[in-house]
């Protein structure tokens, strides 16, 4: 059994008051957490790339410190000791809650079953065994990049792949996957036959994690950080984001679409389809492909010449 302690404070004090429950108050842990979370008022952490306004924020002002204790008859006394240290003049008012011992990986780990994309691709957790043998089986736990395959978008790309690549006469084709994070859809081309996958992503942990999961799956990928520049073209590209920014990106993605070549976007929710489609309108036109969960899959195919 642990106890969890809940308190209500602002950005100023954030800090200060979860170094000293960790310090003086003798926590295990400390999260924080939007005290407005699922409000109106709740607010985005970070932006998006290319975008105003696209940097950190701050803490929220109305922010939620969850510490988690062992059992203990003086838990009051420890935190109003740690929030005299953080400076303040009153000990903030605490509510606490008791949590079972529960086996967290298994419990975790019950949440993720392996995924049917189609009949010859699945996603495959790796403490699971692979319902169908003979399919192209990816190996992919959840961790810190997105992309497991369970969300709509990831799902969307994913199809566009297994069509795209599932004909086996065609010349071997290269795929640039822009915003490539966990690796999975890069790492789906390369095993459904792709001669060439660059993977791109701003964040740095992300191609650390897209590389660890292509050794795991036995696959070669490039990986880049969105910084430096790519002057090559390729037969695919595909961009699972978000709108703001895949409109942000569009010249950049269909000038690496190759004469003849193909581009997938997703991420874009059905609402939002038309904005997108009219930024891509003056350098290729956009259609949409396919629809989950009120998500789409936008296409386009850039002319031979």
């Amino acid at each position: 059994m642990w106890v969890s302690a809940t308190l209500r404070t602002d950005a100023t004090h954030v800090e200060a008051l979860s170094d000293a429950l960790l310090e003086t108050g003798g926590a295990l842990s400390v999260s924080v957490e939007d005290a407005l979370a699922g409000t109106a008022l709740e607010t985005p952490q970070f932006g998006e790339p290319g975008l105003p306004g696209s940097a950190v924020a701050p803490l929220w002002n109305e922010s939620r410190v969850i510490a988690l204790f062992e059992p203990a008859t003086d838990l009051a006394e420890r935190i109003a000791r740690a929030a005299e240290k953080a400076g303040f003049a009153a000990p903030p008012e605490v509510t606490f809650s008791e949590i079972a011992e529960q086996d967290w990986v298994r419990l975790t780990q019950a949440q993720f079953d392996p995924i049917r994309i189609t009949d010859r691709l699945w996603i495959v957790p790796s403490w699971h065994v692979a319902p169908e043998p003979g399919a192209v089986n990816l190996v992919l736990d959840p961790g810190l990049a997105f992309g497991t395959g369970s969300h709509p978008t990831t799902f969307l790309c994913l199809c566009w792949l297994a069509e795209i690549l599932q004909d086996s006469h065609h010349r071997p084709l290269d795929l640039l996957d822009y915003g490539c994070g966990s690796g999975i859809l890069a790492i789906a081309a390369a095993r459904l036959g792709a001669a060439r996958v660059l993977g791109v992503d701003i964040d740095s942990n992300a191609l650390t994690v897209a590389r660890d999961n292509a050794v795991i799956n036995e696959v070669t990928l490039e990986l880049r950080h969105s910084g430096e520049a790519i002057e090559e073209q390729f037969d695919l590209v595909v961009a699972n984001i978000l709108t703001n920014p895949l409109c942000v990106l569009a010249p950049l993605l269909c000038g690496r679409v190759r004469p003849g070549g193909r581009l997938a976007l997703s991420g874009v929710l059905e609402s939002q389809a038309a904005q997108v489609i009219t930024a891509y309108a003056p350098w290729l036109p956009l259609h949409v492909g396919a629809t989950h969960d009120g998500w789409v899959r936008l296409e386009g195919k850039k002319s031979p010449c």
